[in-house]
């Protein structure tokens, strides 16, 4: 009693508006649901949708949804049991519409670059900076860098190495819409700082 007790105080604290309490549910069953949404998107499907993102839109719905007065819980099963079915429901709606036929992912494919082409654009780089450019490079690096945490500078220095967007999503373990916000991100801090 005394739990089904505190779930239902802590659902009223969520329904005034209290952060701490949608803190503590968020927390509660966050990596579950993201374990889960990973093994329903699928490995193609998760190149495009991180599953992270996915289970912050479910928290998103649930808490909108919860503010409106849509649900009627009794207790934390009944809570899991809600927020697994957004998630699956929303899992099934990515796969669905990078499987639409417009969009089917299965037929992308990696633009080859004939040898001619290749080797003009190496030799475009070929020439060694400077000890001046060289030192002036890595510190713009280093103060760029600074701004990001530990996986979203993996992520920018595996782009500098030349890898894909496909390739740093497959190394670093996220989806390549998270790649490209990243890139978005660092290429807007640059030119702000550049201005």
């Amino acid at each position: 009693m005394a739990t089904q007790s505190s779930f239902h105080h802590l659902l009223n604290q969520l329904q005034a508006g209290d952060e701490a309490a949608a803190t503590k549910i968020y927390q509660r069953y966050a990596q579950q649901l993201i374990g889960k949404a990973r093994g329903h998107l699928g490995s193609v499907v998760k190149q495009k949708v991180d599953a992270e993102d996915l289970v912050q839109s479910v928290y998103r719905s649930f808490f909108n949804r919860f503010g409106q007065g849509q649900f009627d819980l009794e207790n934390w099963e009944s809570l899991w049991g809600l927020l697994n079915t957004i998630t699956l429901r929303k899992c099934g709606r990515q796969v669905e519409y990078f499987h639409a036929d417009k969009r089917d992912i299965n037929r992308e494919k990696r633009p080859e670059l004939n040898s001619k082409d290749s080797m003009r654009q190496w030799q475009a780089i070929a020439r060694e900076p400077t000890p001046e450019e060289a030192m002036i490079l890595t510190e713009t690096m280093e103060q760029m860098l600074s701004a990001f945490d530990t996986r979203q500078r993996e992520i920018l220095s595996l782009t500098l190495q030349g890898y894909t967007q496909q390739e740093v999503s497959e190394q670093v373990g996220c989806s390549e819409r998270t790649v490209r916000r990243l890139l978005t991100s660092a290429r807007q801090q640059l030119q702000c700082d550049a201005e």
